[in-house]
């Protein structure tokens, strides 16, 4: 595979060449269905029932075919639940077969030992196992019930099966942050990496948000823990938090149409992964140009691409460490782009919030909630010393 280098001058940072885009992007996130087999509360696509829209296969090895003309890097393939699609294999297949390198997230329940074994000897196939708790009770009021055994299965199967280095994907919340140390061990228990992400208010995650998302406190613990555990992976999620002082791994930089997009089940792409909203749409991959025009020409994707001006955080003293954080959790919180982010260290999106009229945010969408009824989240809470989940949790 060949990727494409950002061509700079010299001395001139690498994260402000990347600002500019590339030829292609670095990472493409492509959501293969909406349909899923879980109703997770903090879901950014609202996943569950499959659109009627979705791209066919013969569709999805055209696009795939585009990708690999224009030498995207890799792509990390989701949904939904993508290995409920019956092509899903197949679709694998036909991207390494072409160099395009793959990463796809599963929620486990399909992993059965010979798709590990078939995994396990493909080249250029990552895979991601989502885990939101150390324990079922705080995985499953998340996820669902039985989606933390259905996760330890599959990683225990990937073991098996001999593929080192898969990982172990964590969405930060508040549940979860006394439990890195266990998430961590977990990895290494199974030869894999751990992968921890930020929560975003979108989709389903809108509704949860205030509920699951770290305390200041939290995300000042989590930033000393990614500093002291550097081997951990963040998908560069949390440049925000490099305003407290020392930065994270990463380009500390939202790549929104720079280096990074989303291509959805029907086969729009939109600028963030984070962002499944109209706003934020650039065009389908069935437009004329394909993909490879809405990378190029899209407007959006070149606003995105303009220096930022008029950003109420360009006069703060961390602004070249956070750059003024999260596109998506601006907009998906009623904040607009110029505004702080929602979850600014120092407070100031917490004072932006506040100072939001009612109804400020935008309408997350419809979504694709089972029957269009989504599972609310409630709190694990102990009885008799056995921790439960409370019973809307528990409820599909």
């Amino acid at each position: 595979m060949t990727f494409l280098r950002p061509r700079r001058e010299a001395g001139r940072p690498l994260a402000e060449a990347l600002a500019d885009g590339l030829g292609a992007p670095i990472c493409l996130t492509w959501e293969l269905t909406y349909g899923c087999n879980l109703a997770c509360v903090h879901c950014l696509s609202s996943s569950g029932r499959r659109d009627p829209r979705e791209l066919s296969t013969e569709q999805a090895l055209g696009v795939i075919e585009q990708l690999a003309a224009l030498r995207v890097f890799y792509v990390n393939i989701g949904g939904g639940e993508p290995t409920i699609r019956r092509d899903f294999y197949d679709l694998v297949e036909a991207c390494v077969t072409q160099g395009v390198g793959v990463k796809f997230s599963t929620n486990g329940t399909t992993m059965t030992p010979d798709r590990a074994e078939r995994l396990a000897g493909s080249d250029y196939v990552d895979v991601q196992v989502s885990l939101d708790g150390a324990d079922a009770a705080t995985n499953d009021a998340i996820r669902g019930p039985g989606s933390y055994a259905a996760a330890r299965q599959a990683m225990a199967n990937l073991a098996a099966a001999g593929m080192v280095g898969f990982k172990v994907s964590v969405v930060a919340t508040r549940q979860n942050v006394a439990q890195l140390d266990a998430f961590l061990a977990l990895a290494e228990e199974h030869r894999a990496q751990l992968r921890v992400t930020r929560l975003r208010p979108s989709g389903r995650g809108a509704r949860s948000w205030a509920e699951l998302r770290p305390t200041p406190e939290q995300q000042r613990i989590l930033h000393r823990w990614l500093l002291a555990h550097p081997e951990v992976l963040t998908g560069d999620s949390f440049f925000h938090l490099s305003a407290l002082g020392a930065p994270l791994a990463g380009l500390n930089l939202c790549g929104a149409g720079r280096v990074v997009c989303l291509i959805d089940p029907v086969g729009d792409v939109y600028a963030c992964p984070f962002a499944l909203h109209p706003e934020f749409r650039a065009g389908s991959v069935l437009d004329p140009g394909g993909f490879a025009a809405v990378w190029r020409d899209s407007p959006l994707f070149a606003r995105l691409r303009q220096p930022d001006a008029g950003s109420a955080c360009s006069a703060c003293g961390a602004y070249e460490a956070c750059r003024g954080g999260c596109m998506a959790a601006k907009f998906f919180t009623g904040l607009p782009a110029s505004a702080p982010d929602p979850e600014c260290v120092f407070g100031h999106g917490e004072a932006a919030l506040a100072a939001l009229p009612a109804g400020a945010a935008p309408d997350p969408g419809p979504g694709h909630d089972p029957m269009g009824r989504p599972r609310a989240f409630r709190q694990p809470v102990r009885l008799s010393g056995v921790r439960l989940t409370g019973g809307a949790a528990n409820r599909p």
